[in-house]
């Protein structure tokens, strides 16, 4: 059996994720013939071309005509300036992509002025690419579809539609030849977020309408959190055959066995598939623990096509949450947690043999949160070696996370860590189940900045039952801690499927989840709270904090975690102080 695995954009293209090499090194480690296809790294290569941005503007033109006067019949149009700027700027941008790409990924991104204008040309370069499908977009953060993805209707228009679908034709001339070349099995899709629910969905929609004789199965925490509302769209699976909910290596090993057999896919568990007229689910398992599965096998992907001037590869150094508990988060989507994680040993090993195996210096842990105990364990280890690797990874605000520890792993060679502040209203810290406390937050981040390490935080506003003055607490709080935060994401709260507050609104004080009977994908959902600020007002405060933030003179080392990380480790070893984010450029902290 051979099983090709796909990963579909869009995804920030500066770091593998990390869903394909661990289902590789599982069927590796099995006997089974694995590709492994990074496709958002492949697509944003590809679209970053002055090929592809030449026949971009040679579409644009024709649609369009050369003053962009013409107007093609479709449901939206871009602004006929937005055109213009495209036709005239275009050109001038199509011969500078390559350089800017080539610059990117290399120690040249570390130059302020010089990365600042291949970012903005790779920014721009997109905005054209997806002019001629307007109003999609794909951009460095995420892909918006012409259509609502939360709608099984809709999605299924999406996936053929060659006006509005950027990826049918990027597909066609290429992953779909290689699939035919290859003629594999069984075609994985690998799907963790809604902005990647479309560009999956197309990559089964050209194999069947190709009739590829081999078995599509999606999988992913996106597709985990649809797993109840699939079998109710049996319209969906005109597009694969099967789908794998929660944790892929047992469940895709059983199909493959099932597969090469007699093809009873009533054996396999954690599966959705259908069967004659009807969609069929088997049996949940508990998945395996991290303890038992190999090191990830990243061999087969493009990992010198990575946007980003050093190879970053993330690791887990647990599943699930210790914690698990916070009333706004939705780890484990509604079933029971099962949290396991490496020992300290095990976890140094695997950081050393990727280094050893793949040259990599920076490696980025994907946890939900590292515990206290590994940070503990970890430190030593890593010194004893030399502090080979750089590192970061999210962490709770944690009484145990003690100056000590926070001061050894800086000597180990962690250079980032991102904080769940969430919010620094102690009333609203407790009604979401956060289970941290002002004072330790407080001082962690004072201790974590004297360690060296860089400080991102993550918050949001309108929780439910938060007021104004409930918001401005954290706004204080942030202001008070200045001198300490590096960088943050700010948001509003989101009704998630599957959430605590999505199960139980009526224990955090929610009237009523709005249900749209059009978007049966949906995962996020509207809602009325008893008191408080509603998602409007939400809205409001948040684009208020942003109005007052300062500027950066160059954003583009904030733009994503991986960034954010590789800069920290550039200052670091330049031994230059780690910039904080809310104190404006030049002035004293």
């Amino acid at each position: 059996m051979k099983i090709m695995l796909l990963f579909p954009p869009n995804w920030t293209p500066s770091m593998p994720h990390l869903s394909l090499p661990t289902l590789t090194a599982y069927m590796r480690m099995h006997g089974v013939e694995v590709i492994q296809r990074d496709l958002n790294a492949e697509v944003f290569d590809e679209i970053l071309t002055r090929r592809y941005m030449k026949d971009s503007l040679a579409r644009l033109r024709e649609d369009f005509g050369p003053d962009a006067s013409q107007r093609p019949a479709r449901y939206a149009l871009p602004p006929r300036e937005q055109v213009q700027w495209a036709l005239h700027d275009g050109p001038r941008l199509a011969d500078e992509v390559q350089n800017a790409k080539r610059l990117i990924r290399s120690d040249a991104f570390f130059d302020g002025p010089a990365s600042l204008h291949a970012f903005e040309t790779i920014i721009q370069c997109l905005e054209i690419a997806s002019l001629p499908f307007y109003p999609a977009n794909l951009n460095l953060q995420s892909y918006v579809s012409a259509y609502p993805v939360d709608s099984s209707r809709a999605l299924l228009e999406a996936v053929r539609d060659p006006n509005h679908n950027i990826f049918l034709d990027i597909y066609r001339r290429g992953i779909l030849k290689d699939i035919q070349r290859e003629q594999p099995d069984i075609v994985g899709i690998s799907i963790p977020s809604m902005p990647q629910l479309l560009a999956g969905m197309t990559l089964g929609y050209l194999i069947k309408e190709a009739g590829l004789d081999c078995h599509v199965t999606i999988g992913g925490p996106h597709i985990s959190m649809l797993r109840d509302e699939l079998p109710k769209a049996p319209q969906m699976f005109d597009l694969f055959d099967s789908a794998v909910v929660f944790d892929g290596e047992v469940p895709l090993l059983q199909l493959t066995e099932a597969l090469a057999g007699e093809g009873d896919l009533s054996q396999v568990n954690n599966l959705v598939y259908r069967a004659g007229d009807a969609i069929r689910v088997t049996e949940r398992k508990i998945p395996e623990k991290i303890g038992d599965l190999p090191l990830p096998d990243f061999h087969g992907l493009p990992l010198d096509r990575y946007l980003a001037p050093r190879l970053v590869l993330p690791l887990l150094t647990a599943r699930g949450c210790y914690f698990g508990k916070c009333a706004f988060c939705n780890v484990g989507y509604g079933e029971a947690e099962s949290f396991s994680q490496l020992r300290a040993e095990q976890l140094a090993e695997q950081m050393l043999t990727l280094r050893r195996e793949y040259n990599v210096e920076h490696i980025f842990f994907a946890d939900e949160a590292v515990t206290p105990r590994n940070l503990r364990h970890l430190a030593p280890i890593l010194q004893a070696e030399g502090t080979p690797l750089h590192w970061g990874g999210c962490l709770r605000f944690e009484r145990a996370i003690t100056g000590d520890i926070l001061e050894e792993i800086g000597k180990a060679g962690c250079r980032m860590i991102l904080f769940g502040l969430e919010s620094a209203s102690e009333a609203i810290i407790n009604f979401m189940v956060k289970g941290t406390e002002l004072d330790d937050m407080s001082r962690i981040l004072h201790e974590s900045h004297a360690a060296g390490i860089w400080n991102h935080t993550f918050f949001f506003f309108g929780f439910p039952t938060e007021t104004l003055e409930n918001a401005q607490e954290t706004v204080n709080f942030l202001y008070d801690h200045k001198a300490y935060v590096n960088s943050a994401a700010m948001g509003t709260f989101l009704m998630e499927r599957y959430s605590p507050a999505h199960r139980f609104p009526g224990t955090y004080k929610v009237k009523r989840i709005v249900e749209d009977p059009d978007k049966d994908l949906a995962i996020y959902f509207d809602y009325e709270v008893e008191s408080g600020m509603d998602a409007a007002m939400a809205e409001r405060v948040a684009d208020r904090f942003m109005d007052t933030l300062p500027d950066k003179s160059f954003p583009q080392f904030y733009a994503n975690d991986v960034y954010r990380f590789l800069y920290a480790s550039h200052l670091a070893g330049q031994g230059q102080p780690m910039p904080p984010w809310l104190v404006p450029e030049g002035a004293g902290a």
